[in-house]
């Protein structure tokens, strides 16, 4: 499936795609973190049939279900660009094994050369978290590394 992606200027992104079946739909992220799904009428491409409006961590959890792998942004605008480093922001699933459990218990920075730099929670940041602080479902990690370690860290925290 191929997605279409469209800057709505005052509003975020639009990624539009069409299924096999023919139905044309998109996802709206809106620069608040909201979601929005919308279906268009077969009969007519423009007109909006329906929406399906999502907060929170509701685009996560209906990820979940559907089985998709984790995506981590990019964070691009923390830092000026830096050779062979990046920052994302990384999903804890809500199946995570480290869910409940406290930072230091992971040794994310030893197992994986990527360092946790803040947690957001909700619409908090919680910056340079102590290695008593307790993940919950729903946080998203603000992780510095190279590529490498990222994906290792994905993986420790999908995986153990």
């Amino acid at each position: 499936m191929d997605l279409e992606r469209t800057r709505l200027f005052g509003v975020g992104e639009s990624y539009g795609f069409t299924t096999a079946a023919g139905q044309r739909g998109a996802v709206i992220v809106h620069f608040d973190g909201r979601r929005d799904i919308v279906l268009y009428d077969p009969a007519d491409p423009e007109r909006v049939r329906h929406t399906l409006t999502l907060e929170g961590t509701e685009p996560r959890t209906i990820a979940e279900l559907l089985g998709l792998p984790l995506v981590m942004d990019h964070l691009t605008e923390l830092t000026p660009p830096l050779e062979g480093v990046e920052t994302v922001r990384l999903p804890v699933p809500a199946r995570s094994p480290f869910v409940g459990r406290r930072l230091g218990e992971t040794r994310a920075r030893t197992r994986t050369g990527a360092s946790i730099v803040a947690v957001i929670r909700d619409d908090r940041v919680i910056p340079s978290p102590d290695p008593d602080f307790v993940f919950q479902s729903g946080d998203s990690l603000v992780v510095v590394g190279d590529g490498a370690s990222l994906v290792k860290l994905r993986e420790v925290f999908t995986d153990g």
